[in-house]
């Protein structure tokens, strides 16, 4: 008999309201924006927006709305045309202390984001987004490489106790002045064994050291500076890749072109702005011991000469301060960072966490100095582009600022606090860079580029024109040649695109070209699944059973053959995400999804309403099938 229990309908009824409301959000097109945000610490204020309101009168373009949005100022664009000319008039405006970048602004109700309902993702081939060409500092790699030499000859010779008087970095090398010219041959040694204990390059050992008596130059030979170099590209491909995926941006493109440079593609950012600083920043936290006293900071500020051993910075209040030149701890020994309040202070602080290595470190340092100061240094690589005599000359400006200077109270060692932090934002921005790596050398943005929005929207409408025909086909053949069980199987199929749609968006899966192929095939295999029961349920009709009988019968020797199909399917579609890149991932999600839903509504869905519909007639003659 036809039956279908009451808790399915609820059941029916639930998924139905979900999908409606987690769909909702693809109906509100984002808005064509302008994205200003502050570099560093600059305000974002009424007097920014007065600025920017009168740099687009002059430029003639009329925005949508101007908003302040907490430390960003977007402005809303009618099109993609008027957002390019508002971002020519702003950018001049805004000088190097913000960032203006082209962005999409969603316009969904504030109620749907609360409920985690956002629209669905768009691949770079459908809604555009950025694209990046960012060159590696070479010299930068080079200059971080030696200065790591220099601290690893220092820590061997300090270790067997071999007296020095200077170790610094020279040209391409570096050089060593010891205090005895009879300990040479010891310190050569001990430098080749220390340097040394990586494999050959090219039956090359990577350093060698040149000189007599008390003056000795290292050198790294060609193959390990190349070796440098490439390993500078490699690690920050990784570095970037990390990055891009704590924003959260889906499908990204990251890949090495030539010997220099990376590509990075980011479809559908939301916030290009932050991906741009992220993606640049070389920002991270060296930890040096204080040295003198207040008064010995202020002599070696008037006089511009630093003790041996000893570098001079400056606080945030701009006061001077003298640190040890060598790093107790840097970022690289940092596997964990997390922003958060201190408890005490209740100032912006980040929750540090090092490796082994890096907490025995801090452990012997703040064992030995108990109640002597420690200063935290901030350190960021800033890209700058002048222009000299008419042409565009890029370099790199490095900030160090003390941020903290601090009494160590006890030792500690793998886990601490940093404090001294200017907001919450820069907090969790600096945790974020942390976490995801520095950068084994500083990138310059020589190219960046909006793909679309018209490539996007000519690819969107002519996707959507394809998916369309292919379901109304599918809904006029149903109509047609299955009567009353044609509307069934029609209504079932719009449930299934409709919990596709919501599915998609509420797990945050992106929609590319090939993804718009998926949901066709989908929308077939639906098909194909309604067919296997509606003629199950014909050829019971035929052998003479009552229809209510047949309806139940067709169903039910429909439904195994139906899951044998689409799991073996399913299955296809795993392979596919699983080994698959970019464009086959997305066709995979949407085949995915579909069959999962698709399942759902031509076995169950459309039962429950040919159940309604034919359910209660006990003394059913026929269908119209």
């Amino acid at each position: 008999m036809l039956t279908y229990a009451r808790w399915k309908y609820v059941v029916m009824v639930l998924v139905l309201i979900a999908s409606a409301l987690y769909a909702l959000p693809n109906l509100f097109p984002p808005d064509s924006s302008v994205q200003i945000t502050a570099s560093r610490n600059a305000p974002v204020d009424a007097a920014l927006r007065q600025r920017v309101e009168g740099a687009l009168r002059q430029a003639g373009v009329a925005p949508k709305a101007i908003e302040l949005e907490g430390d960003n100022l977007l402005v809303r664009l009618g099109n993609a045309d008027q957002q390019a000319k508002a971002a020519d008039a702003i950018r001049p405006l805004l000088g190097s202390d913000y960032v203006a970048a082209l962005s999409l602004a969603p316009t969904a109700p504030d109620w749907l984001d609360r409920i985690g309902a956002r629209p669905m993702l768009l691949g770079l081939d459908l809604q555009g987004g950025v694209h990046f060409v960012m060159q590696v500092d070479r010299a930068a790699a080079l200059e971080k490489r030696l200065e790591a030499v220099a601290e690893d000859v220092r820590g061997a010779l300090r270790d067997k106790r071999v007296v020095y008087e200077s170790v610094e970095r020279r040209g391409n090398g570096v050089a060593v002045t010891l205090a005895n010219a009879g300990d040479a041959q010891r310190a050569r040694q001990l430098i080749l064994d220390t340097l040394n204990t990586g494999a050959p390059i090219g039956g090359e050992p990577p350093a060698s050291v040149q000189g007599d008596g008390r003056e000795l130059r290292v050198q790294l030979s060609e193959g390990e500076l190349t070796r440098t170099a490439v390993d500078a590209v490699e690690q920050n491909i990784g570095t970037l890749r990390n990055r891009i995926n704590a924003l959260g941006v889906a499908e990204p493109v990251i890949q090495r072109q030539g010997e220099e440079r990376i590509v990075v593609q980011l479809p559908g950012v939301q916030d290009t702005a932050q991906a741009k600083r992220i993606l640049g920043a070389t920002a991270t936290l060296e930890y040096r011991a204080v040295i003198g006293t207040e008064s010995e900071w202020i002599e070696a500020e008037r006089t511009g000469v630093a003790p041996p051993g000893a570098k001079l910075y400056r606080t945030r209040a701009g006061t001077p301060v003298l640190l040890s030149r060598r790093v107790i701890v840097s970022g690289d020994q940092l596997i964990g960072a997390s922003s958060l309040r201190d408890p005490q202070s209740g100032t912006p602080a980040v929750s540090v966490r090092l490796n082994s290595l890096g907490g025995s470190r801090m452990y012997d340092f703040t064992s030995q100095n108990v109640g002597k100061p420690m200063a935290v240094v901030y350190i960021e690589r800033i890209p700058e582009v002048r222009t000299v005599d008419g042409k565009e000359v890029r370099s790199t400006r490095v900030d160090e600022e003390v941020i903290s200077v601090a009494n160590i109270q006890e030792p500690f060692s793998n886990q601490f606090q940093t404090t001294g932090l200017a907001s919450m934002k820069e907090a969790a921005d600096l945790a974020l860079l942390l976490r995801s790596g520095s950068l084994a050398a500083p990138m310059e943005f020589v190219e960046e580029r909006v793909i679309g929005p018209s490539l996007g929207a000519e690819n969107v409408e002519r996707g959507l024109r394809a998916v369309l025909y292919s379901f109304l086909f599918a809904l006029a053949f149903f109509l047609v040649y299955y009567r009353m069980f044609g509307v069934i199987t029609c209504l079932a199929l719009l449930l299934n695109m409709l919990m596709l749609v919501a599915v998609m968006s509420l797990f945050g899966a992106t929609l590319t070209l090939p993804g718009l192929a998926g949901i066709a095939l989908t929308v077939g295999m639906s098909v194909d699944a309604n067919v296997l029961i509606n003629e199950r349920i014909r050829e019971e009709l035929r052998a003479g059973v009552p229809p209510l009988t047949a309806i139940a019968s067709g169903y039910d020797k429909a439904s195994g053959t139906i899951a044998d199909a689409n799991i073996t399917a399913i299955l296809a579609g795993i392979a596919l995400y699983a080994f698959g890149t970019g464009p086959v991932k997305g066709f995979a999600v949407a085949l995915i999804v579909g069959i999962l839903t698709s399942m759902y509504t031509a076995v169950s869905v459309s039962r429950g309403i040919a159940t309604l519909i034919y359910g209660h007639r006990r003394k059913l003659k026929s269908i119209a099938i």
